[in-house]
């Protein structure tokens, strides 16, 4: 299939990877904070005391508190994020209301930075600027980098924070919860899932799959293995 054909489509050759990740990398990321937080916390208690009804209910308290606090942070972030996006969305629709010709020829200059000849460009930003709407898009989209109908859910993002979370900080908990009184079971399960979490996300990274599950599995051993020292020494600790 030719190029620039009249009425033809060129014919795409290559993929690209989703660079912004989509829903996987917050999912992903989400899950392995809690993995790592949760794990080193258990781990932690763990080193300080054989009592596993301590150490199951500082898990239960390090999961719940965890995935609270994320789904809060994250409400707040992305409901600060999108109310400034949405008022200065509003600034640019009143300045297309006041003064659509200055718009124009700032939408024109945009084209023309990006190699468009000026007749050209000044003759595709008068066609988009026909629409409000559309011109309201372009500019957005160029200006300040958001689509106007596209801004990201604060309840979306709160909801997906805390069941990332929590399903990443169950991890290392359910052994405990289901009667296993090691730490050695909840460590390798820990471990194997740091190292699969790691793998996946390899999936929105140019690493290969076994560096970056090997390089999570590391983070999160080296923070449980610090954690669990400091709760061995302060266990023996007369306070």
């Amino acid at each position: 299939m030719s190029e620039g054909g009249s009425g033809e489509r060129a014919e795409i050759h290559h993929e690209h990877r989703d660079v912004n990740g989509g829903w996987l990398r917050p999912s992903v990321f989400g899950a392995m904070d809690g993995l790592v937080s949760n794990f080193a916390l258990i781990a932690g208690v763990a080193g300080g005391t054989e009592d596993t009804k301590v150490i199951a209910l500082a898990g239960v308290a390090g999961l719940a508190a965890g995935a609270f606090s994320m789904a809060g942070g994250e409400y707040v972030s992305v409901a600060s994020q999108r109310e400034l996006a949405l008022a200065e969305i509003d600034v640019e629709r009143r300045e297309l209301q006041r003064h659509p010709e200055s718009e124009e020829q700032e939408l024109a200059q945009m084209y023309q930075a990006q190699g468009v000849e000026p007749g050209l460009a000044a003759e595709v930003a008068r066609q988009i600027s026909r629409n409000p709407g559309k011109a309201l898009e372009v500019h957005a989209r160029a200006e300040l980098g958001v689509t106007p109908g596209d801004l990201p859910s604060p309840r979306t993002a709160a909801v997906s924070s805390f069941l990332s979370f929590a399903v990443g900080a169950l991890l290392p908990l359910l052994p405990y919860l289901l009667g296993v009184t090691s730490l050695v079971t909840s460590a390798v399960l820990s471990c194997l899932a740091l190292f699969g979490a790691g793998a996946l996300v390899s999936r929105v990274t140019a690493r290969n799959w076994w560096y970056s599950g090997l390089r999570q599995l590391v983070v999160g051993a080296v923070a449980a293995a610090l954690t669990f020292a400091l709760g061995n020494l302060l266990g023996g600790i007369s306070l």
